[in-house]
Formats: structure tokens, sequence, C-alpha cells
């Protein structure tokens, strides 16, 4: 690492990072201040020795024998990170997960609808999680904290996505709560649809 160049151009850096937390700049002008013509400008070549001492941190933590700590905390990302694009993929299905639009506006379209059914998805998981955690709790059973917050709302085996959904408005229309909880003991009905 060069220090050296960390410390000639950190009261630049300092005035980026903080252009950058007021929206004064622009991130496309950011990278012309970063590199000209394929080659990294002073300030960039700062900012990339600045970096290298993040890489070599995380590394460090990465490979430490004695604490594994951060590694577990790497994986549980990762997990949750990969649980994500599988339910979005899940959800693309139709398309195989491949965007097919021609043109810039029609993929940015796409990937702004699968963003919003995905985040529509993991909100109704959220709020019956929540909800069969709080009757669980309710009937007397000993629910941990620490066991709700493995809880994933990246789950997909009760969504029909292929065939038909039934959506009973009158019944379950926008303030009338939750519907009820499904009996685990009474056979599935698999013509029903969520």
């Amino acid at each position: 690492m060069n220090l050296k160049r960390i410390a000639t151009h950190w009261p630049d850096m300092l005035r980026v990072a903080g252009s950058l937390i007021t929206n004064q700049v622009r991130a496309y002008d950011l990278l012309r201040m970063f590199g000209r013509e394929g080659h990294p400008t002073p300030l960039g070549a700062a900012f990339a020795e600045y970096g290298r001492i993040d890489k070599t941190m995380h590394l460090l933590a990465l490979v430490d024998p004695v604490d594994d700590t951060y590694r577990r905390l790497m994986n549980r990302q990762l997990t949750v990170q990969e649980s994500r694009h599988r339910l979005a993929r899940a959800i693309c299905h139709g398309g195989r997960g491949q965007i097919r639009q021609a043109y810039r506006e029609g993929q940015e379209d796409q990937l702004a609808a699968l963003g919003l059914v995905l985040n529509a998805v993991v909100l109704w998981n959220t709020r019956y999680l929540d909800a069969a955690v709080a009757q669980l709790r309710a009937e007397g059973h000993d629910i941990k904290d620490e066991d709700v917050a493995r809880l994933s709302p990246l789950k997909d085996r009760h969504i029909n996505f292929l065939g038909r959904c039934l959506f009973n408005i009158k019944a379950s229309g926008p303030g009338r709560g939750l519907r009820p909880f499904r009996d685990p003991d009474a056979a599935e009905n698999d013509e029903e649809g969520d």
C-alpha cells in the first residue's frame, strides 16, 4: 500500500465523500474524476490504495483461524442473498429468469416489476410469519427471539406460481386482516392458491 499517496490526497478524498453523502455530485462525474482514458487519475489511485486497506482487513478477518465470527456472518449474508435470487428466479419463471426486453426502458420496466412482486411476496410472508409467531406465543409455546431471528420471508413453497390463483376480495380485502392459518392436521386442498 502506498500510504503517502493516500495522505497526499486525503483532503480531496474527504471532499468527495462529503459530496457523495450530500448528493452534490453525480456518480458519472465521480467516475470521470477517478479515471481518464483507461488510466486512474492521482485521486483515483489514492482511492484504490485506500480500498486496499479495507480489502486486506476483509481478507485477514476471513482467514482468521481463531475467530470465525466474520466468516459465519459472511456465509449467513450470502445465504440470504442466494435465497433472494432463488425467489426472484421462481417469480420470473415465465422468462426462465431472463430479461427478454430488447430496449433499456423495457428491461428497466421488467426488473422494476420483478422487484415489486418480490417485495410483495416478502411483505406477505413477513406479516404471516409475525402473526404465526404471535399466535404460537399466545397459545403458550416457548418461542425464543434468536429462533425468530432465523426465520426467512424468502420462502415460496406455499405460493402457486402456475395455474389459477383465487382471491376473495370481500373476505380478505384491505383492512380486513389476515386470512386464518391452515390447520396442519387437515388434508391439503391443492385447488386453492396463495
